[in-house]
Formats: structure tokens, sequence, C-alpha cells
């Protein structure tokens, strides 16, 4: 459940309830569903008592945990739960610590008053250590376990770790005996041609359940339980698809193509034009990319693309910054002055404006610079313009990482 009134206009994105749920079906949680709700103490409270009394058994509340008039979801659980609120003398200890290092223009009166409103939990829950200074909470309750997290994405994650260490989640998790569902992803496979492959009455039955999503350039697979039907299905999609499988822990392809760079001992660098960082902030996500990364180049400006690159103007003369040539000479501009075994270019037009009859928006050219020589590939791409970027970004990715596997 993610609580918060900005967050429900649309004028924060939830990080939350995504990351959460992500975390539950990796350890073999179904997830019921995830639900926005406002500030409001009676909008927080309604629907936590609606989720126990439908007989869910972990709730988990994200948000209004900070010391202002509007932060009372505390409140509200306990109001749910049917306990009191009390102060946490441990929790009040965390917090003034953490406020101590925060440098602002309030009285210590006013810190204080700030201080014991976020060390309110309700009576009988286990604190969590505030990440910030918000302590999260994790209440029994005879309907189910609620967990309590703050709103910042980084101090919800960071206390949801927490959470799962204590007693009611690790019982809760270690009772369900549910395994973790089959998570495949596939490249260069298309909804319509996965549904296809489905049409087998043996894929269709109360034993199996397979979910499917489309992702730039991709397909994501989920098979449930992880049981022979399910490794049945996933052989068949090999047979189907070929090679298209190319995840099947659900690993992004910035960390499959990691871990294929890394035990081959290579390294990578980029030079992105349309896609403007989106490549180099996809792999720098990955943890410990720096063995196998070196850094890139965003080369907007066809004179970034000559000095930084290195490309020629006669093929920004003849043939445009958008072209095939343009797009090796940037993969084998940035992979010589940048010293490493591949080089991975993109350029293209991402829109609305821009296009013309010859090179219409959506254009893309990917150029790829490794041991064996050069080569390059046009795609064509439609959709908005952070459609096209993402999109150009995923398949370029694809691209390297079949050129190293082979």
């Amino acid at each position: 459940m993610v609580t918060g009134t900005e967050v429900l206009e649309g004028r924060v994105r939830d990080e939350n309830g995504a990351a959460i749920a992500a975390d539950l079906t990796a350890r073999g949680v179904r997830v019921a569903g995830t639900v926005m709700v406002d500030d409001a103490i009676a909008s927080i409270t309604g629907a936590v008592r609606d989720a126990l009394s439908a007989g869910v058994q972990l709730v988990v509340v994200t948000g209004g945990l900070g010391p202002t008039h509007d932060d009372r979801t505390m409140e509200a659980v306990a109001d749910a739960c049917s306990v009191p609120l009390q102060e946490d003398p441990g929790a009040l200890a965390l917090i003034r610590d953490a406020m101590s290092g925060v440098s602002v223009r309030a009285s210590d009166a006013t810190r204080d008053v700030a201080a014991r409103k976020q060390a309110l939990i309700p009576a009988g829950a286990i604190s969590l250590p505030p990440p910030g200074t918000a302590p999260g909470a994790v209440l029994e309750d005879p309907g189910g376990v609620v967990v309590v997290l703050p709103g910042p994405p980084w101090e919800c994650i960071a206390s949801w770790h927490s959470a799962v260490g204590t007693a009611p989640i690790r019982a809760l998790l270690g009772s369900g005996g549910a395994a973790a569902p089959i998570i495949l992803r596939l490249a260069g496979v298309v909804e319509s041609e996965f549904i296809e492959a489905l049409d087998d009455p043996r894929w269709h039955n109360d034993s199996l359940e397979v979910g499917v999503c489309a992702k730039p350039g991709e397909l994501e697979v989920v098979i449930r339980p992880d049981n022979a039907g399910a490794r049945a299905l996933e052989a068949h999609l090999d047979d189907r698809f070929p090679g298209a499988i190319f995840s099947r822990d659900g690993s992004g392809v910035e960390e499959v193509l990691g871990r294929a760079l890394s035990a081959r001992v290579e390294t990578l660098v980029t030079a992105e034009s349309c896609t403007g960082g989106i490549i180099g902030a996809r792999i720098t996500s990955v943890s410990g990319a720096s063995a196998w990364y070196s850094g890139g180049v965003v080369s907007y400006d066809n004179a970034v693309k000559q000095r930084a690159l290195g490309v020629p103007m006669e093929i920004l003369t003849a043939h445009g910054a958008v072209s095939a040539e343009c797009a090796a000479a940037m993969a084998e501009g940035v992979r010589g002055r940048l010293g490493a075994t591949w080089g991975l270019s993109v350029t293209g037009i991402a829109g609305p404006g821009g296009g013309t009859p010859q090179k219409p928006v959506g254009l893309v050219y990917v150029g790829i610079a490794g041991p064996s020589g050069t080569e390059t590939r046009e795609l064509r791409l439609h959709g908005d313009r952070e459609r096209v970027r993402q999109r150009a970004a995923t398949l370029a990715l694809h691209l390297l990482r079949e050129a190293i596997t082979g």
C-alpha cells in the first residue's frame, strides 16, 4: 500500500510499490495487489482494515512517517489494528542521533516535538532502525502482519531489508512454503508470437500459471510454480524461439552483459547521441560494473562527435549524424580513444521533430566495434520520444550481447 496525496495525484512517481512487490515475488510470495491512498487517516485505516479482513497475510504500507501534520500512517495503522500508539525509547534515541547530524533552523523544542512524533509506533510493534529520521515498524495483528515503511525510496528499501530480518516476517515467509517463480526474459519476441507459442492445452491448466509482460524490446515471462510443467514450458520456449531467452533468473540485459564481459575479461565503452546517457546509466546501475565498463561519451552535438570521438567531417557532411557510417565511426572512436575491448554507439532521431521523409523519426543506428571489426544495425522504432530512446538503448545492449556471446 502506497500512501501520499502527491503520489495518488501523479506529482511523485511511485517507486516503492514496485520495488517491494518485485522483492516479494522473488521470495515466492504472491502479491495480491498494490493500493494507493491519500494522506487522510480514514483512507489509510480503511485500506489496512480491508486488506486484513480480506485475508491478506502481509500488508506493507509505505509513506507518511515524517514529522509533519499529514504524516499519520502510524496512527492509522494503530487504529486499524485497534492498538494505541506508544513512544519507543530506542527509536527516539536513534531519531535524535540522526537529527543531530542534520543542520536545520529550528529550535530545540521544535526538534524534540518532531523526534517524539516519529518515535510513536503501535503498541506491541517492532521498531525498525531509521535509515533517515523516520523508523518503520512491524506489527502482528490477528488478521496478519503489517509492515510500515518510510516513503523516500532509499529509506523504504533499507527499512524493508531490516523488516525481513524480524521474526514475524521470517516466520511468514518461511511458513508459505512457496518457491520463487521462474522468471524468463526473451529478446526479439513480440506478444503475438508468444501467444501463438502457448496455443496448446498443455500450458493452460490449474497447476500452471503463466504471466507475460511486454517491455521495450523484450518480453518478461513469469511461470509459477517451479515444477515439471514449468520446466517443460521453458524447454518449449527454447525450441520455439532459439536463442531468445537471454535470462533465466530475472536479470536484466545489462547484468547478463556484465557477466559475459567479466568472464571474458573484456571491457566496454559507449558513445551515445539520441539516448543521451541512458545506456551508461543502465550499465552503471549494476553493482561492480566498473570492472568491465570504463565510461562513455554523450556526443549529442556534431562538434562533440568530431572532437571527442574523432568522427570525420567528411562522414557528417556526406552521410549525416544519423547514419550507419557515423555510428561506425562513433563506436570505433570511443573504443580507440578510451582503450576498451568493445565500443558501442547509438545515433538516431527520437522526435517528435527532426525527421524527414528520408530519415523519419524513429530511425536509429547502432554501431559495435570489437576485436573482429565493426558492424552496424539500422532500427526503425515507433512511439513517442521517450519510448524511442528507451527501446534504442535496450536493443543496442542486446545487439552487443549477441555480438559478444555469438
